[in-house]
């Protein structure tokens, strides 16, 4: 790492830096001055150009213009390897670990300590790999960052084992060993709960503390506001604004970032019809999976048009209840539930996942990579899968290919989804673009209910702002929607009640017209 410059107070400096990727301008003279010792955000919409700039920073990228400064010097990076010279490490958002592999090994990939220990001439450095590691060093140094950070891992446990908020310490860790003093996190909340958003902002707030200088890249703006010292907005490839965290809104952030207004938290709900019929009905369900009790007498109900919130910490059952609605009885595994299951009067507990869909079931998964869609097919390979099982989708015995392109291109106008060619990978796409197919494809099934779990899960606050736009649009047309969020704010702008789920149960129903966050936050705790 480079020595600090007494006369300059910043870390990190981006001066006039363009870059280009054909003829498309990612960033057009960005100027950016971080300072040394603070926490700063980083917003804008997907595709603003914010993730550039850092990987530019990081060394994926090296800038067509303009220059970069490191504790008031100039430096050229030209790759991860020249930035971690520099104590500059990144946490990128989808994490980048080896699950079968201990979280000791991974944080060591790339830097593991080795004997002998002696120098070893430039020529013949790769003799190295045939020595044996010394683990026994490292584990040293890492049990010793563990206990400055407050963190608790069993660093020989494999990672596929952790929780996501594990794992997320491991990534921490990676860059610490490697002597880090300027760390760069992207969307580092997206998958946590609210109590590892927490413990990970005590973590940040703490290497703050030692001097370490930290970038957030996000999209939450509270969070934001929350542990940043100053925020810079881009847009369009260009920063707009910079803003003391501590004089500005959310408000502000938001119409920054968008170039209008954004609403997000107003209650802009259709009131429910007096005679609005039950759609979905579980009854006195409990589900063991591997004889351990995972729900306990659970009761559900919702009606024609409601849009029914579930709120809890993550663990307490609520991916278990989504796994049971859409396969309540699945072949080869060790799984037991009890209880009645009805969709529109028809019990539909014997029935496998693609006959729920044709009886009216559509579901958004929290993770869309995982399990929601597959990036290395094409945009009209994804918005085809599942829709072929549907009758106004075939032609006789076979997929109405036409039909189903036919609906893509609707599906593009009215979800406005941005892409350029159908056969382009559906990796390629922004999150918020990849959200929103995948939701106008779970639409184009015309269901009764809809399970929509975490759907603005690391998207941007215009495609936030519009994806709810739709569900309050469907739930007023009929559809129902159970809505599973870790965001409070989102549960409270679209429920017409919320459920708190709390070990494996379904507590009391909250009105959030006269409810608080707090009051939920109680609940979800488990306070009665």
């Amino acid at each position: 790492m480079l020595n600090h410059q007494a006369e300059s107070p910043f870390a990190v400096e981006l001066i006039n830096v363009t870059k280009r990727f054909g003829n498309t301008i990612a960033n057009h003279q960005i100027n950016l001055k971080i300072k040394r010792g603070s926490i700063h955000g980083i917003v804008g919409e997907n595709g603003a150009g914010k993730s550039t700039a850092m990987n530019m920073l990081y060394g994926f990228y090296t800038p067509d213009e303009g220059s970069i400064k490191i504790d008031n010097k100039d430096v050229f990076i030209n790759s991860p390897a020249k930035a971690l010279s520099l104590g500059i490490g990144m946490l990128h958002q989808h994490f980048l670990l080896s699950s079968e592999e201990s979280a000791l090994d991974n944080i060591l990939i790339g830097a593991e300590p080795v004997r002998p220990t002696f120098k070893i001439p430039k020529p013949f450095r790769w003799i190295r790999q045939f020595f044996k590691i010394d683990r026994s060093q490292a584990l040293s140094t890492i049990e010793n960052l563990l206990d400055s950070n407050s963190s608790h891992i069993n660093l020989k446990d494999p990672v596929e084992k952790m929780s996501v908020g594990q794992q997320q310490r491991i990534e921490v860790l990676k860059v610490l060993y490697r002597s880090a003093e300027i760390i760069i996190l992207d969307e580092p909340t997206a998958v946590l709960t609210p109590q590892e958003t927490l413990q990970l902002f005590d973590q940040l707030r703490k290497l703050k503390g030692e001097g370490k200088t930290i970038l957030i890249i996000t999209h939450k703006l509270r969070e934001v506001l929350n542990i940043c010292d100053e925020v810079t907005v881009f847009r369009q490839g260009k920063v707009v604004a910079s803003r003391d965290s501590r004089k500005t809104t959310e408000s502000e952030l938001a119409e920054l970032m968008v170039g209008r207004v954004v609403d997000l938290h107003s209650r802009k709900i259709h009131p429910l019809k007096v005679s609005a019929q039950s759609v979905l009905i579980v009854e006195n369900l409990s589900l063991q999976i591997a004889k351990v009790s995972k729900l306990k007498n659970l009761n559900l109900e919702i009606a024609e048009g409601e849009i029914l919130g579930i709120a809890g910490v993550q663990g307490n059952g609520q991916t278990e209840l989504q796994n049971f609605l859409l396969n309540p009885s699945p072949f080869f595994q060790k799984k037991m539930a009890t209880g009645n299951y009805k969709i529109l009067g028809q019990d539909v507990g014997h029935l496998p996942t693609r006959e729920l869909f044709k009886s009216g079931l559509a579901s958004l998964a929290d993770d869309r990579l995982r399990h929601g869609a597959i990036a290395s097919l094409s945009i009209e390979e994804n918005f085809y899968l599942g829709l072929q099982n549907f009758p106004h989708f075939k032609n006789g015995i076979f997929s109405d290919k036409k039909n189903i392109r036919s609906a893509l291109k609707k599906a593009k106008e009215s979800f406005d989804i941005k892409y350029s060619q159908e056969n382009s990978l559906f990796s390629s796409m922004s999150g918020g673009n990849q959200q929103k197919l995948v939701i106008a494809r779970e639409l184009a099934k015309n269901p009764k209910v809809l399970i929509a779990a975490q759907p603005t899960r690391g998207v941007d606050i215009g495609a936030i702002e519009f994806i709810h736009q739709k569900l309050r649009e469907y739930s007023a047309n009929g559809m129902s929607v159970i809505l599973i969020s870790s965001e409070l704010s989102e549960l409270f702008a679209l429920s017409h009640r919320i459920l708190v789920m709390y070990n494996g149960q379904l507590g009391a129903s909250f009105n959030p017209e006269r409810s608080s966050e707090s009051d939920i936050g109680l609940a979800m705790g488990g306070a009665t």
